[in-house]
């Protein structure tokens, strides 16, 4: 006779919608850093630094998860140690994770026998386990690292790299989650973001930018000559991006609720918009539709709805999309060649324009679109209104200029801090001899066979031409000359 099978333990307030939701935008989130990201990285650069590129998403991933259970989550959405920060703490035994999940909420209360204006955060319980809490909140602390990575690609000591990813989470991201989410003061001061155009999107397209200065440029030829290895999996990469975001944006409102769906449905109408706007600029000032154009005009869709993208209407998600394919279009493809501190400093992928530039716009325009019912759904800025409507709005706008100084200001400085004390034990950045080689003098490791790095095929350095080892020679590619016509 078998033994009968354990009962399952469902406590009366976990909502298994809600919980199963949770989980999967916390899944579609990490898809967009493991493959996406590190798909996007291995191939949106020169064969040599594949694998390097690829290595520091899939590291940092990992490091993130072990720092954020043991004292990470708690600074970021703890008990409150300054107005700024949370109290450091492991998130690893079975009795708190099981436990209910909480959230700050917008009702805020005068703590009994406190000084006037002294707030205490009042919580709001979720319908699941705080342990889903945990790994939503992971994957976009990842992403974030991930992110500002993409300034770095193809030059930073790896093992400053290891260093690094521990230390800038620690002091970087967990003040910008405690602050605008986890009940600092920009949250009590009603600050809006909604998924992170300011915790993640902001954060490291400023720190990606400040630890390019630090770390060190490229080669010289590297900087000259730098072309994607491999397109199509650069769409591809870029794909699992598009389509993770619908658990970024998605999973903000903690519940599977109508903001939800909306939140959704505004950033692919954003997304698209921007997309299409950046092709089209492309196309009329370069004649060329460009395909990492597309996908720079995508991510600078994502990013910018992502700080309002369950506050604003459809069509202000529209309006939003044409300015982020247009503004950080301009900032890349026309300022960027003016100003001097960008010459100077060697941002690989151009973060700052697509994170730092449309992350900002998105908060700014935030201020200006929040529309007041939808603020209502999403329950940690309530009673909040964008400029277009009317009395209060105003106060709105101001405040996510703030919040976004306070976001720019933390990463300049804490960031060079780090680096500059990481710089007085290792090298930040790699000996001459490992840039010129690459990937095999890092690693000891390719991404493939191929011959070259981005070089057309030639037989009398590549081939066998008139070789009896081998049956079938291969014949020269020689690259066509092109010549315009008078």
């Amino acid at each position: 006779m078998s033994s009968p099978a354990a009962p399952t333990v469902t406590p009366p307030w976990l909502d298994k919608g809600d919980n199963a939701w949770q989980m999967t935008a916390a899944t579609l989130v990490g898809i967009q850093s493991i493959p996406g990201l590190m798909i996007l990285y291995g191939s949106v650069v020169k064969k040599k630094w594949a694998v390097n590129s690829a290595f520091m998403v899939f590291y940092a991933f990992a490091a993130v998860m072990i720092c954020w259970v043991g004292w990470a989550y708690k600074m970021s959405f703890g008990k409150r140690l300054l107005p700024l920060w949370g109290k450091a703490g492991p998130a690893l035994y079975q009795k708190y994770l099981l436990d209910q999940s909480t959230i700050p909420s917008s009702a805020h209360f005068f703590k009994h026998g406190a000084h006037k204006g002294e707030l205490e955060t009042a919580m709001l319980q979720l319908a699941y386990p705080v342990a889903t809490m945990v790994y939503f909140q992971f994957v976009f602390a990842a992403i974030c690292v991930i992110l500002l990575a993409g300034s770095l690609l193809g030059r930073m000591n790896f093992l400053a790299w290891m260093i690094f990813v521990p230390i800038w989470l620690t002091f970087s991201y967990t003040i910008g989650a405690f602050s605008i989410w986890g009940g600092g003061f920009l949250f009590h001061w009603g600050v809006i973001d909604y998924s992170g155009g300011y915790v993640i999107h902001l954060s490291a397209g400023i720190a990606g930018p400040t630890a390019a200065y630090w770390v060190g440029p490229r080669l010289t030829k590297d900087r000259e000559s730098f072309p994607p290895n491999n397109i199509l999996l650069t769409l591809a990469g870029a794909g699992l991006l598009w389509l993770g975001w619908a658990g970024f944006n998605g999973g903000d409102p903690y519940s599977a609720n109508i903001d939800a769906s909306l939140a959704i449905l505004n950033t692919n109408i954003c997304c698209s918009a921007s997309l299409l706007t950046w092709t089209i600029f492309d196309v009329i000032f370069f004649g060329k539709p460009s395909v990492i154009g597309a996908v720079q005009g995508m991510i600078t869709g994502l990013v910018c709805i992502t700080p309002g993208a369950g506050v604003v209407q459809g069509w202000a998600a529209l309006i939003m999309g044409i300015l982020s394919g247009s503004i950080p279009w301009y900032t890349m493809m026309i300022l960027h060649k003016k100003v001097a501190l960008f010459q100077k400093v060697d941002d690989t992928l151009g973060v700052f324009h697509t994170h730092a530039v449309a992350g900002l716009l998105g908060g700014l325009l935030t201020g200006v679109f929040a529309e007041p019912t939808l603020c209502n759904f999403f329950l940690v800025v309530t009673n909040s209104r964008g400029l277009i409507y009317g009395s209060g709005g105003g106060y709105q706008l101001a405040r996510q200029l703030v919040g976004g100084s306070f976001i720019i200001g933390w990463n300049i400085v804490v960031t060079s801090i780090i680096l500059i004390v990481i710089g007085f034990f290792i090298p930040l950045r790699m000996s001459e001899e490992k840039l010129i080689i690459g990937d095999d003098a890092v690693h000891g490791e390719e991404a493939y066979a191929l011959w070259g790095d981005g070089e057309f095929y030639d037989s009398t350095k590549h081939g066998w031409e008139g070789s009896t080892q081998h049956e079938l020679t291969p014949t020269t590619r020689v690259k066509p000359e092109v010549t315009t016509d008078s």
